[in-house]
Order: structure tokens, then C-alpha cells, then sequence
């Protein structure tokens, strides 16, 4: 699978949205008690639309081109789609300039004054996700927290893959469930607006062929924004239950990447396990300051690497 299919897509995407609609949900009359598909059909949502049975057809079919602002705008009306999900239909459907294939292969960089800010960062558990919620960056304590991201291979300093395949990371969260749906809706944002990245092709189909829950999820085609602020639930494997407050800062200078951080709220519990973690991750005293500096550095600037692989 080289890319995903922008049309098939777009299709599966609005059928997906029709079949969560009744008629008495659109203020249409229900005849019967049983039909034949599980939501509106097809010659109904057109006529919400306002546009023809055959027109709307032929977009489900992928069939249609240079769909205007004004039809999307009014289908996404009538399927009631909230503000995320039209989005994602009007990357769906429109055209891809040929020229953006070759952008998703450019090397994901961490800046060096990115590096500092993080290992800066003490007690505050950090890291950078680039493109398909790859980690490309990471401090010590975010380490210790969720994992050594330095000791995976390349490939697998994701966390899509990290929640799906790796078990210590499906343990660590105590809402398993609700994180699973989150990075899934999040890549399913992604591949809207770059279904030509092959490396994305490449984590849905080995993610697919490898976890139930996950093809189950990718099927639903929900979508949503990396959440900007919550709490994450975890069950730390040394240090018991931790609920970490996130905030999530896209960098202004590049729209792709995000830097997450988490802290306890002071007093807590976990603000305790927090600070416990943050001591036995420190390195020690014998340790030289140049090699625990060359450690920090190691554990944040993986980034070419990490991108030049097959996520």
C-alpha cells in the first residue's frame, strides 16, 4: 500500500456519517420499520443537501471532482457534522498538488533551543510528536514516565503503535479505551490532509494486520484535533496511579509538530510520584556533567532517524 486512497476515502467517510442518521433525526418521515441501510439513504441525504440523488452518488463513489465550497458546506450540514469532521471532509475532497508527495520525506528536525527546553524542563516530564504522531524528541523524566523511547527502534518511537502493539504502554493507561480512540481519531485527522504519505500507508496496514481493536477503530472514521489540555490516567509499573494535567503547544514555526507537557497538581499524590520518578531518572552522582549531558541529548535529538524509517 503505497498511499491511502483519497477517493475511497472520501466515500467511506460519508457513508460512515449516513449511517449514524435516522430519518426522524433530520426531521424526515420514517416509513417503515425496517430499511435496508442502518441510517438515511442516499436519495435522502441529497434531498437535505439539495443537491441530486446522482450528483451525491457519484461523490460517495469517489467519483467526484472540484466539489465546490458551497455543496460541501451544505452536505456537511445535512449529515450534521460538527466542526472537526467538515474539515476533514473538505481535505478529503479536494484536489492534492502532486508536489506534497515529496514533502512528506523530508527529515523531521528538533531544534537544538528545543533540546535545551526540555531537559530544562525539571520534573516536567516532555516530548516533541512530528507527523503521524511520531515522538521525535523527549526529555528524561518523559522517559521514565512513559517509557525509554531511546531503547526502541526507530520505527517504533510512535504513539499510535506504542498504544496498539506495545503491552507496557496498553497497562500504563487506566483508560486504555478512551486513549486508543484519541491517537486513532488524531491519525484519522492526519490522513485526510496527507493521504499520500507512504510511511502513514505503511503504520495503518501493519497496525491493521496486527490489532482487531484498532481496525475496528479506523473503521469508524471519527476524527478530532490533537486535544490541546486533559488529564491522562496512568498506572505507573514502579510508582502506582499517576493523573498527569497535559497542554499541548504547537510550534508556531512549524504546524506539524507538537510539544506535550505534563504535571501533578502540587500537593498530590501524584505530584509524590512525580518527584519520585524525577529522582531515580536523575543521573547520578558520579556520573560526569559531560556524560550526562552527551545521555540528555542522545534522548532528544533522535529525530532523522526516527523519521527516516518506516512508522
Amino acid at each position: 500500500m503505497d498511499q491511502l486512497d483519497q477517493r475511497a476515502e472520501l466515500g467511506e467517510f460519508l457513508r460512515s456519517r449516513r449511517a449514524r442518521l435516522r430519518p426522524g433525526d433530520v426531521g424526515l418521515p420514517e416509513y417503515g420499520r425496517h430499511r435496508r441501510v442502518p441510517g438515511l439513504r442516499r436519495e435522502e441525504l441529497a434531498q437535505l443537501a439539495g443537491v441530486s440523488a446522482a450528483y451525491y452518488t457519484r461523490l460517495e463513489q469517489g467519483h467526484g471532482q472540484n466539489v465546490s465550497a458551497e455543496v460541501l458546506d451544505a452536505i456537511a450540514r445535512a449529515l450534521r457534522l460538527d466542526g472537526t469532521e467538515t474539515a476533514h471532509l473538505t481535505h478529503l475532497a479536494r484536489p492534492r498538488p502532486r508536489r506534497q508527495r515529496a514533502r512528506q520525506h523530508r527529515a523531521e528536525h528538533v531544534r537544538p533551543e528545543l533540546r535545551t527546553l526540555m531537559d530544562a524542563m525539571d520534573g516536567v516530564p516532555a516530548y516533541l510528536v512530528g507527523r503521524r504522531q511520531d515522538v521525535i524528541g523527549w526529555n528524561r523524566l518523559a522517559a521514565a514516565v512513559f517509557g525509554d523511547f531511546g531503547a526502541l527502534p526507530a520505527k517504533e518511537r510512535n504513539l499510535v503503535r506504542l498504544v496498539f502493539l506495545d503491552p507496557a504502554t496498553v497497562e500504563l493507561y487506566r483508560d486504555w479505551e478512551c486513549r486508543a480512540c484519541e491517537v486513532v481519531s488524531n491519525l484519522r485527522m492526519y490522513a485526510g490532509q496527507h493521504p499520500e504519505d507512504e510511511q502513514l500507508s505503511a503504520l495503518v496496514g501493519e497496525l491493521s494486520v496486527k490489532n482487531e481493536e484498532f481496525r475496528r477503530l479506523w473503521a469508524a472514521h471519527t476524527v478530532a484535533d490533537n486535544k490541546t489540555r486533559g488529564v491522562k490516567r496512568l498506572r505507573h509499573p514502579l510508582v502506582g496511579e499517576m493523573d498527569l494535567a497535559f497542554e499541548t503547544l504547537a510550534l508556531p514555526d512549524d504546524s506539524a509538530q507538537f510539544l506535550v507537557t505534563f504535571h501533578a497538581a502540587p500537593g498530590s499524590p501524584s505530584a509524590d510520584a512525580l518527584r519520585l520518578l524525577a529522582s531515580w531518572s536523575a543521573p547520578t552522582a558520579t556520573a560526569s556533567a559531560s556524560s550526562a549531558s552527551t545521555s540528555a541529548t542522545s534522548a532528544t535529538s533522535a529525530s532523522v532517524e526516527a523519521d527516516g524509517a518506516t512508522a
